[in-house]
Parts: C-alpha cells; structure tokens; sequence
C-alpha cells in the first residue's frame, strides 16, 4: 500500500474548497429519465448480464461512495481507457457562475481501478440504483457501457460515464488548467477538490497510484495554498 499520507492535498486544504451552494435543479437543455425509461435501461442490463456474475468497474467515486451491495472487490485494469477530467458540469460540483470538471474514461492508455461484484439478491433494483445514480438523463445513457477488464484473467464488466460525447467534453485539458478549475469549483453536493482528494486517497488506501491523478492532487493543493495566501505561511514553517 502506498499510504495517503504524502498526499500535498489535505482534508484541511479540501475544506478551504467548500463553501455553500444552491442546487439550481435539473439543466434545462438536457432530458431526465422517466421512470418508465428507467426501468427499460435497467432491465436491457440485466438480461445483457447474461446469469453471469455481475461485475462494475469503478474508477472514480464508486470507489469511495458506491450505491450497490457488493460481495468482493479485485483490482482490475480496464486497458484502452484512461481517467479524464474532461467533462464540464454546472451543477453538483460546480455552477453556472464557476463550472467544475467531472471525470470520465476516455480513449487511450490503461486505467488501474476496483472491480466489485454485486449480490445476487435483487440484482435488477441494485441496477436501477446504478441507473438513477450515475445517469440520470437520456443524454447520459450511451455513456453506460460493458468492457473487457483484466484481473486473474478478464471478466466483462458494466462501466458508466465511458466515452462520454457533446458540447459539454473538453478533451486533453492539460493538467494545470484542469487544477485550476478543480481547485475552486464547488456545486450544492461539494468541491471537485474534494471529489479528487477522496478518489485519491481511497485509490492509494487499495494500492493504487494513477500518475497523473497524483500530479493533479498536488496541482490543486498549490493552486488552494495561492488562492487563500497561505504560500508565505506554510514556506516559513
């Protein structure tokens, strides 16, 4: 393991990234999932699982905020995907007035995460739960996908937010504009601060270490010590 504890971006720099915020509801321009749609994706899953053991690959934060009952995890490595903050988002961790970057996987590369495998009790709810989680509007759905991940072998897994489309992608951000964004946008649910501090953290809890993730952490932790003055402070310590 490699421990978070050298991690420059702290729970307390995190918590200079947080300030309240209004939820400004559902985005005009896109189109919510109906119940009805809801239950249709659910079930196209379900019976796309084939009986088989029904695997998720998380990346991101399923890892440390997952939404399904899972009876083993491996680590697993999804090749041909990398992590990208690529996607902007103007609500949940970021607004109108100062958007937030969300992350996706994206073409390309490797991408080293945690594979669960759900219960097999009320296999269909667990996936409605995913669904209305990770979803949310009819836009989003192609974004569902399964992929070939290799663990002891390779098991077929069920991804979401993989290669995402539209006006809102910006890809192949570099890294600094990225920390820029991330360190100072923040939405009614949190900070993309925080959301990129907890992925780190619990990456690095289950032995994992993405290097460009662990470069951005200490992007944004600079980008926060210059935000709120606190340079001069910490070099004279």
């Amino acid at each position: 393991m490699f421990g978070a504890t050298g991690m420059a971006l702290t729970n307390e720099l995190v918590s200079l990234s947080l300030r309240p915020e209004l939820d400004p509801g559902p985005e005009p321009h896109r189109t919510p999932l109906t119940e009805m749609e809801v239950e249709t994706f659910a079930r196209r899953l379900l019976q796309e699982s084939a009986g088989a053991p029904l695997w998720v690959f998380a990346y991101g934060s399923l890892i440390w905020k997952p939404d399904f009952d899972a009876v083993e995890w491996q680590r697993g490595a999804a090749r041909g995907w990398h992590r990208s903050f690529c996607l902007k988002m103007t609500r949940w961790r970021g607004t109108q007035a100062q958007p937030g970057l969300m992350m996706a996987l994206d073409r390309g590369g490797r991408c080293n995460g945690i594979l669960f495998r759900l219960a097999d009790e009320d296999r269909l709810g667990q996936i409605r739960r995913l669904i209305r989680r990770e979803v949310g509007t009819i836009e989003d759905a192609a974004t569902v996908r399964w992929i070939p991940v290799e663990t002891h072998g390779f098991v077929r897994a069920l991804v979401f937010w993989a290669g995402p489309k539209g006006e809102r992608v910006s890809r192949k951000l570099p890294l600094e504009t990225v920390a820029r964004v991330l360190a100072r946008a923040c939405g009614h649910v949190g900070s993309c601060a925080e959301y990129l501090y907890l992925t780190v953290k619990h990456l690095e809890e289950r032995g994992i270490r993405d290097r460009n993730l662990w470069r951005l952490q200490k992007l944004v932790a600079a980008e926060l010590l210059s935000i709120h003055g606190l340079n001069d402070i910490t070099q004279s310590r």
